[in-house]
């Protein structure tokens, strides 16, 4: 049966969806010693799934804060590191100017604005998946209704403004930020099945282009 996916999908559909979860093991970085280790298995995979998180200000005005975490993501694995524990070191540079390896993230130029906050550095191999699903017709861009639209799967974004700064990241906190990260691969092997194969329907609706960002809720 072939896919039915929507140029604009409906974000009050969303919440009928079951909520997706990340199936695989969270490992939490919090020394540069563990950086590393992370950082040569990372390296020797196919393609990973990055996504940052940032403790949010809440008053108008008030000073950004730094990246908090860099989440990265294989297909069964995710490393959260904790940059507000321990910055930029080498090896997180040394990931994120890989040339090899393939990493997907989405609106994934202003995640590298905001880690050269911490430390300058030229950006490696990476793709944006708001890049690419203009080639199937979706006109939307946030990561919520890109994947309710392609997986009928709801991306739980509660936990988006809690405080990432926190001494100890409690469970729904790390399930949220490897969720983010995976559902990056997913989004691009499926968009890429779909070029290949053709496997889909893209039904054109009447509703108009809206403001959209990344971080909807």
């Amino acid at each position: 049966m072939r896919k039915i996916i929507y140029d604009k999908f409906d974000k009050f559909a969303i919440n009928d969806y079951p909520v997706e979860h990340f199936p695989g093991r969270i490992i939490v970085i919090q020394t540069v010693k563990e950086a590393g280790k992370a950082v040569e298995y990372l390296l020797d995979q196919d393609i990973l799934g990055l996504d940052t998180e940032t403790r949010p200000s809440f008053k108008k005005g008030s000073q950004q804060h730094l990246v908090s975490l860099l989440q990265v993501s294989t297909h069964d694995t995710c490393f959260l590191f904790r940059l507000n524990m321990i910055g930029m070191p080498t090896p997180i540079v040394r990931l994120l100017e890989d040339t090899m390896v393939m990493k997907v993230g989405l609106s994934w130029h202003d995640d590298i604005l905001s880690l050269m906050r911490r430390v300058s550095f030229t950006p490696g191999y990476f793709i944006d998946i708001q890049n690419l699903v203009s080639q199937i017709g979706i006109r939307d861009l946030s990561l919520r209704k890109l994947y309710a639209n392609i997986f009928h799967k709801r991306i739980n974004k509660r936990q988006q403004l809690s405080n990432w700064d926190r001494d100890v990241l409690d469970a729904k906190q790390k399930m949220y930020a490897a969720t983010d990260a995976w559902t990056c691969i997913m989004l691009y092997e499926e968009i890429q099945r779909l070029l290949a194969s053709g496997d889909y329907e893209l039904v054109v609706t009447n509703q108009e282009i809206e403001q959209e960002h990344d971080d909807e809720l």
